[in-house]
């Protein structure tokens, strides 16, 4: 033994050392005493190549295949099947487990990777001048020798990253290893790829196939050469669904191979309305009792179907005990783990496995590969220390103790004399081998090369590798894959270079196929379905290819089998039944029965909408959305289509209406257009009105949109027609009311009122309210555009074409929008309602708007409650009601007038009722001042005179003197002039108007005067705001100032403007165009007593 002692961080030299009889550490001891320099480090190599070569003491030469080269590669292969059970109670130094039960699959599996390593060594294009060796270790088929053995890689890769070669001149230095093939189960590989990822050692396996290897977050360096189990239980599945069953039981080895392939089985199954009648784990380590209960399962379960996620190895043991109480007549659904194993497809259990359907990999072509298999013979190969127990296992035999390989084969048979057993041994004494023997003439798996599958992964898993070196080999500097196109030096090159290689690795195997491993270092493959036969000759199993499972079709193409070459129980040609339940007859599906699974059903009657034309559905088919199902749902006819179309009665109705509503507006527009120039469409705002009259033709035409098919573009044009064509109505009919209101009660006009007043800026206020809607529109055809709707949920047999409208809250914005401009409306026309009764349109305008709400309150319930083609009608009835109530109620009386009574079409009959409307106010005022002063008068003792400006005249109420008619055409021809009646509570005054032709001088305007007191200035400005605002009234021209004259004398006749309670003179009119006048203004009142007053004087 070596005695080292250490401290903690300090490695001291040894007081006394008893080297173990291993030249690499004599060589290294003497090389330390040759240097001097760094002694604390030499110390430490020796330290760890002491340990390294103590923990590799257990892998003798017999134990291992290794070969120097330039570049080592590792490989981990299960020589073995498992390892001999001790009970370990440590109360001596534990010693290593046996490895028992030998494996010649996977000793053809180890030769697979010698011979490709031969092969690329002596071929003159790949890796050329370079020689790649190999460390092969036995894996024992177990994590703990797997892990054993990977420790060794891990440590040479760990000394070399020390750089102790000016320390230590060993001659038996062995380069790292920069790659790892292997190993075969998952759980092994996982096991050693947690270990290898450490040190970005990449390790390419030929048989792990668990879909939790590909998650490269944990497993940074691993990849391989077969499919991942993903695709694997989605073909199990497929396959049960093709076959038409229901009902299986699943088992599954408890390992990371097992557990993820089945739990992804039992996703796909239940995607697929498979049921689970029982779930159980086992393992080859599994104690007897363990077994029993699962077989004790499988036995009473009335799945006749298993689905098996295991290894060779595990499922072992199951199926003898299965075998021995002979449960026949089960189909086994078999994983590529053990479809193929030579443990389970053996003749004495056929009667109970035949019936196995199995996954296989592709098989592939070595040329070569059997000559070389042939050759294997203990003393011509000198660097496999697994010939010789192949060998022995092979002949029944030992090879004698004299030969070079003696210690291992004493320490074998010890163990078979202990009842350890190994492989075909069927006594502990074995005869002595020859070393003649002719290795063709016993059949074992090892020549088993018909299909060569696993053996043809490790091929393509040491020629990836190789591939990988070349890329290295042949790299140019600055296009390599590392920093600034760098490359690495194949000379020195390390492991985590080959891994950046082999990610990016891309080339052609030897059938032509591509090989370039996926983001998760997988590479995507294809099944072949096999099926157990017995072989007439023999008696063998054999493996009968039935179909194949293609991954890379579309779903629903990639199973393909032929039932033909089928044997169920290796006879049978008809398909067994594994379902719970009975079929059930078309036009019925498959109904859960509470309490049961699933896959238990009782048949029920397809529900309307759905059929099924096939026995036993496991549901329904829905019909096609323009399909319902007929009466024995066994088949779909067409649904009936309806829409709000033109040919039938209800559209052809509201189409009338519309074509009616535009006959009608364009009848107006006309008449406008014709009798333009007329005091009726001057006073109603002449532009505003043909706009006004445009926007109603807008809104009949846009209900045309919402009457035939929808299309997608009609959809997105109605309602923003719609929107847009009444707003601009509204907008119009807004500014019209609001302008009248603003004229009659404003006070005397100034330039900035007359600008405001102007044309340009009601068509801007018109502009401004429609933009808004407009901007409303765009944002809702970008974000949310409706789009034509076939509706199918609203009956069953019926599809309402409709439009979805994309966003109700747009919708509601559109409306509410409009409502919103309404309800302004109608507040202006309400308080205008009281103007001159030429300007009674405020009136029309308020019921216009009242019938506008009601139809639009209406609308809302209506539109809520209805659907189809009748939500269409009910909004086309609420445009038209609307656009008809406009219409009706602001142009027909106009229309009216202008068509069948012509005489009340006349400038002087707008301008008296308009006077007539200042008077009155004047009059009003002029009332309340003659009380005042009566009463004033009165207590002052005095009496008040009058003026001859003025008068009025109170008579009693019964006295009528003055009995002063309404205006006629005839009075109108005689003198231009009128009278008009205003009534005050309990007394009348008569208003006698008289009109002339203005007069251009107005020179005498400019020096007016005050003369009124301050109560009839209040009066005045009344009186001078009517008279001023008369002629906006005629659509006269904004710049043309009224004279307006009292009779009076000349004395009074002088003119001013008041604005507030401030002087301001008016500028002179010369300039401006003149307008009628009144010249004189008579008031005579009926009443108790005469009052003369002061007028306003103008």
């Amino acid at each position: 033994m070596q005695t080292v002692p250490i401290t903690v961080g300090t490695i001291l030299p040894p007081t006394r050392i008893s080297p173990p009889s291993v030249n690499a550490e004599r060589m290294c001891w003497e090389g330390q005493a040759e240097k001097v320099r760094g002694t604390m480090t030499s110390y430490s190599c020796c330290l760890i190549l002491f340990l390294f070569t103590w923990n590799t003491a257990a892998y003798g030469p017999n134990q291992r295949a290794q070969k120097k080269g330039d570049i080592i590669l590792g490989g981990l292969f299960p020589i073995h099947f498992g390892v001999a059970a001790k009970d370990q109670d440590l109360k001596s130094r534990p010693e290593s487990v046996e490895c028992i039960r030998y494996n010649f699959r996977g000793f053809r599996w180890l030769q697979a990777m010698i011979f490709a390593i031969e092969e690329i060594n002596s071929s003159p294009t790949l890796l050329p001048n370079m020689t790649l060796g190999y460390r092969i270790f036995d894996t024992c088929n177990t994590v703990s020798k797997a892990l054993e053995a990977t420790l060794s890689f891990v440590a040479q890769n760990k000394i070399d990253s020390l750089n102790l070669d000016e320390f230590c001149n060993c001659s038996e230095h062995i380069p790292s290893t920069i790659a790892v093939v292997g190993a075969t189960g998952s759980g092994i590989s996982t096991a050693v790829a947690n270990l290898l990822g450490l040190f970005y050692i990449p390790q390419v396996s030929y048989a792990s196939s668990s879909r939790l290897l590909s998650n490269k977050n944990q497993f940074k360096s691993f990849l391989r050469t077969i499919p991942n189990d993903e695709h694997q239980a989605t073909a199990m599945a497929d396959i049960i669904e093709y076959f038409r069953w229901n009902w299986v039981g699943t088992i599954a080895a408890d390992d990371d191979y097992g557990r993820p392939g089945i739990e992804k089985f039992r996703e796909e199954a239940e995607e697929r309305d498979i049921c689970i009648d029982f779930s159980e784990l086992i393992s080859q380590y599994s104690d007897e009792e363990e077994i029993q209960q699962v077989v004790e399962v499988i036995q009473n379960s009335t799945a006749r179907v298993i689905v098996v996620f295991s290894s060779g190895p595990d499922l072992e043991p199951l199926i003898k005990e299965i075998v021995r109480r002979n449960i026949t007549g089960k189909i086994w659904l078999a994983s590529e783990a053990w479809a193929s194993s030579s443990l389970i497809a053996m003749p004495e259990f056929f009667r109970v496995i035949g019936s196995t359907i199995g996954f296989a990999l592709k098989a592939g072509q070595i040329p070569g590969f059997r000559e070389f298999l042939q050759k294997v013979h203990p003393k011509k190969s000198t660097n496999n220390g697994f010939a010789k127990e192949f060998w022995e296992e092979t002949f029944n035999c030992y090879l004698p103790e004299g030969s070079k390989n003696s210690p291992a084969s004493t320490s074998f048979h010890k163990g078979h004399e202990e009842g350890l057993g190994a492989g075909n041994g069927t006594s502990a004494f074995r005869p002595p081998c020859t070393g003649e023997e002719n290795i063709t003439s016993v059949e074992t798996p090892y020549l088993d090369y018909t299909h060569l599958r696993i053996s043809y992964n490790v091929y393509l898993a040491v020629y990836s590798i190789a591939h990988a070196l070349q890329d290295i080999y042949t790299c140019t500097p600055g296009k390599g894959l590392f920093t600034n196109g760098s490359c690495a030096d194949i000379k020195k090159v390390e492991a985590w270079q080959v891994l950046k290689h082999l990610r990016h690795l891309n080339f052609t195997n030897n059938m032509g196929e591509q090989v370039d491993f996926d983001e998760f270092g997988d590479l995507v493959g294809n099944y072949s379905i096999i099926n157990w036969h017995l072989s007439p000759e023999d008696g063998s199993v054999i493996f009968e290819e039935v179909g194949h499972y293609n991954v890379y079709a579309k779903k629903g193409e990639r199973l393909f089998i032929n039932e033909n070459k089928i044997l169920w129980g290796g006879f049978s040609k008809e398909v067994p039944f594994s379902n719970c339940s009975r079929d059930c007859l078309p036009g019925t599906r498959k109904g859960i029965i509470e309490g049961e699974p699933t896959c238990c059903f009782e048949c029920v009657d397809c529900p309307d909408g759905e059929y099924s034309d096939e026995t036993d559905a496991s549901a329904c088919d829905k019909c096609p959305e323009d399909y319902w199902s007929n009466e024995n749902h066994t088949s779909c006819i067409p649904k009936q289509i309806e829409f709000l179309a033109w040919t039938e009665p209800f559209g052809i109705a509201l189409t009338l209406f519309a074509v009616l509503g535009i006959f009608l507006t364009s009848f107006v527009l006309g008449v406008f257009t014709k009798f333009r120039n007329t005091p009726i469409v001057k006073a109603t705002n002449r532009e505003l009105s043909y706009l006004l009259l445009f926007s109603l033709l807008c809104c009949f035409s846009s209900s045309l949109f919402f009457i035939g098919e929808p299309q997608n573009w009609t959809c997105r044009l109605r309602q923003p027609a719609f929107g847009i064509s009444f707003v601009l109505c509204i907008s119009c009919i807004l500014v019209k009311t609001n302008r009248v209101l603003l004229v009659f009660e404003a006070k005397i006009p100034t330039s900035l009122h007359r600008k405001w007043w102007g044309l340009n800026l009601q068509f801007l206020l018109v502009f401004l309210c429609t933009f808004v809607q407009i901007v409303i529109c765009v944002i809702w055809l970008y974000t949310a555009p409706p789009s034509s709707y076939r509706n199918h949920e609203l009956e069953d047999e019926i599809i309402f074409i409709t439009c979805h409208e994309g966003s109700l809250m747009a919708l509601g914005f559109l409306i509410g929008y409009t409502c919103l401009l309404a309800a302004i409306c109608f507040f202006f026309a309400f308080k205008s309602r009281k103007l001159p009764e030429n300007f009674n349109e405020a009136k029309f305008i308020t019921f216009s708007m009242l019938i506008f709400f009601i139809v639009w309150i209406s609308f809302i319930p209506a539109y809520a409650s209805t659907y189809g083609k009748f939500v269409s009608a009910v909004e086309v009835i609420a445009i038209l009601a609307a656009s008809f109530g406009l219409l009706a109620c602001i142009f027909f009386n106009k229309v009216y007038i202008i068509l069948f009574k012509p005489s009340r079409n006349t400038i002087e009959e707008v301008r008296c009722s308009t006077a007539a409307h200042a008077f009155k106010v004047a009059a009003r005022a002029t009332l309340r001042r003659s009380n005042v002063s009566r009463k004033r008068s009165n207590s002052l003792g005095g009496s008040t005179g009058s003026t001859p400006s003025s008068s009025i005249s109170s008579k009693s109420n019964h006295e009528d003197p003055f009995p002063l008619p309404a205006c006629t055409e005839r009075q109108r021809q005689q003198q231009r002039g009128c009278k008009q009646k205003v009534s005050f509570g309990s007394g009348t005054v008569t208003l006698s108007l008289s009109f002339e032709e203005p007069q251009k001088n107005a020179m005498a305007n400019r020096n007016a005067k005050r003369r009124n007191s301050l109560e009839a200035q209040n009066s005045d400005d009344s009186l001078m705001r009517h008279r001023a605002l008369l002629p906006l009234q005629i659509n006269e021209p904004l710049g043309a100032e009224p004279s307006f004259q009292a009779a009076s004398s000349p004395e009074t006749s002088s003119q001013e403007s008041v604005v507030g309670d401030n002087k301001e003179e008016v500028p002179s009119p010369e300039a401006e165009p003149s307008l009628p006048s009144v010249n004189s203004r008579n008031f005579i009142g009926t009443g108790g007593g005469s009052v003369t007053e002061n007028t306003v004087h103008s």
